[in-house]
């Protein structure tokens, strides 16, 4: 039997992430900085409970949970930081948000010089959720390239491939069109780890010159244009994870 207060308990740092504070890992930390309270007291251990009634705050601020799930899509420009803040000052997507979507929480990441399709969430249970190689969602990329071609490099790729004692999963990659200088490839993969296609096509000897994602999952960039912030509806999120992140 479960005791009345024992009901809606919810570890501390999955509450932040689904509050939108921060991704899971980064709530995290901010728990581990011990710059979170609860009902006054500092908490220094993810793993802490809390309860319904139970008062949170994240550097003196206190924080509501967003309990409804929302998710935009933005089109990314080259020359931009997926990240809140630059230490050096580079110019960050963040820039770009209007004032109520400061807080939103990126799904993955794209490079500095990448461009094309980001995911935004203002739950961190969901990007994780989205992020995870177990989940196997598929992110598809436009990438031009100079250089020459090799067609069998790219159909072995399915098989994986390993760089630099770094091993990178099956790729889908073919050749789409090419002109006098360079060519287009289209790349399909399920894990997205940092640089990775650039490192691939370099192992190639093909220099990318313009990289940009065009789906995630199932969302797409279709006809966002650049700088571009449209929220998915609630309706389609219900269809497309119904069984899935909505089930758990």
């Amino acid at each position: 039997m479960i005791k009345k207060n024992e009901k809606n308990k919810q570890r501390i740092a999955k509450f932040l992430a689904s509050s939108g504070v921060a991704s899971r890992r980064e709530s995290e930390k901010i728990i581990l900085d011990k710059r979170v309270e609860v009902n006054g007291r500092i908490i220094s251990s993810p793993a802490f409970d809390i309860k319904d009634g139970d008062q949170v705050n994240v550097d003196g601020k206190p924080i509501k949970r967003s309990d409804n799930l929302r998710v935009f899509l933005f089109n990314k420009p080259q020359g931009y930081l997926v990240t809140t803040k630059d230490p050096v000052g580079r110019k960050t997507i963040y820039d770009l948000f209007p004032k109520k979507l400061k807080k939103i929480i990126t799904v993955g990441r794209l490079d500095y010089n990448s461009e094309g399709l980001i995911i935004l969430t203002n739950n961190g249970d969901f990007s994780r959720f989205l992020e995870l190689p177990s989940n196997q969602f598929l992110r598809t990329y436009k990438v031009r390239v100079h250089g020459n071609i090799d067609k069998e490099k790219l159909s072995n790729l399915s098989n994986g491939i390993t760089l630099k004692g770094i091993k990178y999963k099956s790729i889908e990659a073919s050749l789409e069109k090419t002109n006098k200088s360079n060519a287009w490839l289209l790349m399909k993969l399920k894990e997205g780890k940092n640089k990775e296609i650039r490192r691939i096509c370099e192992s190639f000897d093909l220099k990318v010159n313009r990289l940009i994602r065009i789906s995630y999952g199932p969302f797409n960039l279709g006809k966002i244009n650049k700088t571009e912030i449209i929220e998915v509806s609630y309706g389609f999120l219900r269809r497309k994870f119904e069984k899935t992140f909505f089930s758990h």
